[in-house]
């Protein structure tokens, strides 16, 4: 799972003051460029650390950067390392400077994420509290409402496996729902039917009146946005829990996928060898 990096400074400092400035500083800088997956955050964050190092910077602004770094999984000994090698390029004051504020950083005791937090940074809408509806499921899910007036709308988040048990919006006309996929891996199933893969950007479409359920994939958490169509005389029926043959079905076809992906890997890397 990638981690997304968010930024909000620019915004919260100057959002007012200088808007386009703010816009460069979140959501290109740290938007676009952070979140560029061809250098990984670990090394993004140590070269941050030299460039700033290297211009004689050592405010809060490196500091920020020397936790990240951390955060990110440089080590102590990495960090320390790094400095002394760019003191030899860019002056030795400038490493007394920031390794007392290394110091400073790498006194502090290192906060393990959970696994929800580690996803939450993944996502941008928040997970929420527990399900009130959480009878419902199998599994632990989380509901946050995103807005009650005009449209209802909620993020519905689901740890790995968590699903929802079959359910059907009734109408008497229009009605049903809209999920609209935001975070991690899950699958959406109509009764008679196979599951369908949900991945963010996917848009689900389901009608009034008909049986389905939603849930995470077996080995990733799963978000989306649910949207209640107006209809008559709507209201939800929650019926039967997902039947195990069901379920295990669900597995298999997992399974297969990851083997089909496992193979795809080592096809690449032998193709790569053979042009080496």
């Amino acid at each position: 799972m990638k981690e997304k990096i968010v930024q909000t400074a620019g915004r919260d400092a100057l959002g007012k003051f200088a808007p386009e400035f703010a816009h460069f500083n979140d959501d290109v800088l740290f938007g676009e460029n952070w979140n560029n997956g061809d250098i990984d955050l670990k090394t993004r964050c140590l070269i941050t650390v030299v460039a700033l190092m290297a211009q004689g910077i050592t405010d809060n602004s490196i500091k920020y950067h020397i936790s990240n770094a951390k955060a990110h999984g440089v080590s102590q000994k990495e960090m320390a390392a790094a400095i002394t090698h760019v003191a030899f390029y860019a002056g030795w004051p400038k490493a007394w400077a920031v390794f007392r504020l290394a110091q400073e950083v790498y006194s502090e005791p290192i906060t393990k994420l959970g696994e929800k937090d580690k996803y939450q940074n993944t996502i941008f809408f928040p997970i929420g509290e527990p399900n009130p509806y959480g009878k419902f499921f199998v599994g632990q899910s989380y509901l946050a409402p995103l807005s009650t007036d005009q449209v209802p709308l909620f993020n519905v988040t689901f740890e790995p496996g968590c699903r929802n048990n079959w359910h059907i919006h009734h109408a008497k006309a229009f009605g049903g729902q809209m999920l609209v996929c935001v975070g991690g891996r899950g699958y959406y199933c109509e009764w008679g039917k196979e599951p369908v893969e949900l991945l963010p950007g996917k848009v689900i479409n389901i009608p009034a009146n008909v049986k389905h359920w939603h849930g995470a994939a077996p080995n990733s958490w799963f978000s989306h946005l649910a949207i209640e169509v107006a209809g008559e005389d709507a209201s939800t029926e929650w019926c039967e829990p997902v039947a195990d043959d069901v379920i295990a079905h669900h597995r298999s076809l997992e399974n297969s996928r990851l083997l089909v992906s496992k193979i795809s890997r080592i096809n690449i890397q032998k193709d790569k060898i053979i042009r080496e």
